[in-house]
């Protein structure tokens, strides 16, 4: 059984709870053993960086410090792309200066020693032996369902930062999980482009514009839905469909799941048990489409 230490980050038991919802049903049916860290912390995310340098690298190293503690754990997992970033941002300064690792440790309770490295969370599900056991369980493909693969830029860019595990142009990893639960995944150009992420609360009208573009162009490609993979990337495309309807005046009613919804919901498993029903825009159409 594959065993990951998990990081949940602030989201996955608040604003994204059907994220974690759905994440710990679906690994438990894949036979997947996710480990929540011990006393985790906050990773940082945006403040810290814009605030000390230093503390936005002790903030994920205390947290790496601690799945070091976990018995049989060499990889962790941040499903916030947010959250994923600042350990890839860790881990990509640590190896290019040494040095800062008995600084950052200078901070810390107990050493960061990097045995335990950070995994794509999207790639635990999308790589072939992961995705074999996906097509074996699937009792309810969802066989006409058009999906955008949303994948924001955080998993995937900067590719000197990120560990590279698909293409930061053109990912294709949810694709490849949405073609394995039956569902036919769209090409379309906005994959990767930004939906304004934490510039929702300062910028807001960038925000909405922003979001606006990758609904239109996701609707104008023929999606039912489009899928997510960051807690953020969700909410902003997911909520503020309100806000693009009193500014432009168009109106999408665009589900936007968690890509591991669809694969638990493929799975046959209850759609309450994977939090349908806390996303902002009403799921019921794309629930009948596939006959859940």
């Amino acid at each position: 059984m594959p065993k990951y230490a998990l990081y949940p980050g602030c989201s996955m038991e608040s604003t994204a709870i059907e994220y974690g919802i759905s994440t710990h049903a679906v690994a438990h049916a894949l036979g997947i053993e996710l480990v929540e860290v011990p006393e985790w912390n906050c990773c940082g995310a945006s403040a810290a960086h814009m605030t000390d340098h230093l503390l936005s690298l002790a903030l994920p190293a205390r947290v790496l410090a601690k799945a070091e503690t976990i018995p049989g754990v060499t990889e962790m997992v941040a499903p916030c792309a947010a959250c994923h970033i600042r350990f890839a941002a860790l881990e990509y300064e640590v190896g290019k200066h040494q040095d800062l690792l008995g600084e950052i440790n200078s901070l810390l309770e107990a050493p960061y020693t990097g045995k335990v490295k950070l995994r794509p969370f999207i790639d635990i599900f999308s790589n072939p032996e992961t995705l074999a056991k996906i097509k074996e369980k699937v009792t309810r493909p969802l066989t006409g369902l058009k999906v955008a693969c949303y994948y924001g830029c955080l998993f995937v860019k900067p590719p000197k930062v990120v560990a590279f595990f698909d293409d930061p142009e053109n990912p294709m990893s949810m694709d490849n999980i949405i073609s394995a639960i039956g569902a036919e995944p769209l090409p379309w150009p906005y994959k990767t482009e930004c939906c304004g992420a934490s510039s929702a609360l300062t910028q807001e009208d960038l925000c909405t514009k922003l979001c606006n573009d990758i609904l239109k162009v996701a609707k104008d490609a023929g999606a039912d839905c489009i899928v997510a993979a960051c807690p953020m990337c969700q909410q902003n495309l997911d909520m503020r469909q309100v806000t693009v309807e009193k500014q432009y005046g168009l109106k999408y009613r665009m589900p936007i799941p968690f890509f591991t919804q669809l694969i638990g919901l493929a799975m046959g498993l209850n759609p309450k048990a994977l939090g349908f029903k806390k996303l902002f825009v009403d799921p019921a159409k794309v629930l009948q489409k596939v006959g859940a």
